[in-house]
C-alpha cells in the first residue's frame, strides 16, 4: 500500500480526530480512504449523468407531448 504525507489544516485535521475518537472511524487513514471511496463513486455517477444528458441533447426535440413521452416511460419500466 502506498504511504502519503498531507497537510490539513487545523479545523479539518480535528474534524478527523473527532471522527476517530467517536469511533466512527478507527484511523484517519481509513476516514481518508473512506472519503475518496465516495468521491469516486459520486463522480462516477456524475459521469453517468453528464453521458445521458449529452446522449439526450444529440437526439434532438421530440414532437411528442408529455403524456405520450411519460407513457412510454411507464412502458419501459414495466417491461
Amino acid at each position: 500500500m502506498a504511504r502519503q504525507s498531507i497537510s490539513l489544516t487545523e479545523p479539518k485535521d480535528r474534524w478527523l480526530k473527532s471522527q476517530v475518537e467517536s469511533n466512527e472511524y478507527s484511523s484517519k487513514s481509513e476516514l481518508v480512504n473512506d472519503l475518496i471511496r465516495q468521491a469516486r463513486k459520486q463522480q462516477s455517477q456524475l459521469d453517468l449523468l453528464r453521458a445521458k444528458l449529452h446522449s439526450s441533447e444529440e437526439s434532438g426535440f421530440t414532437t411528442e407531448s408529455k403524456e405520450q413521452i411519460l407513457a412510454q416511460a411507464k412502458q419501459r419500466l414495466n417491461g
